[in-house]
């Protein structure tokens, strides 16, 4: 049976932001219960590991994100309680 739902992972398209990887390391305690490791710039080692947030659901679409604006920019970086530098550094592809 094929996978009816979606997974989005951190850094590309749907999930542009790679400093989401360190929550889910530690929520999963990933490293210990894996061997994995993930550097200071968000890689993964072993590189031919990977992550992501699995939606099982049949209507459940991919989307990207598209371009962001400063407003956007400036909500995300109080949400993620994150310096609007460092947020800018995270989604400086999507920015406008």
């Amino acid at each position: 049976e094929q996978y009816r739902g979606i997974r989005p992972a951190p850094g590309y398209p749907a999930c542009p932001d790679h400093s989401l990887k360190p929550i889910l390391f530690d929520l999963l305690d990933a490293e210990t219960a894996t061997g994995l490791e993930l550097t200071e710039s968000f890689a993964m080692f072993p590189t031919a590991a990977v992550s992501g947030f699995y939606f099982g659901h049949p209507q459940a679409e991919y989307f990207g994100v598209a371009r962001v604006g400063r407003d956007q920019l400036e909500d995300y970086a109080v949400r993620r309680g994150a310096d609007l530098k460092t947020a800018e550094r995270w989604l400086r592809p999507n920015l406008d």
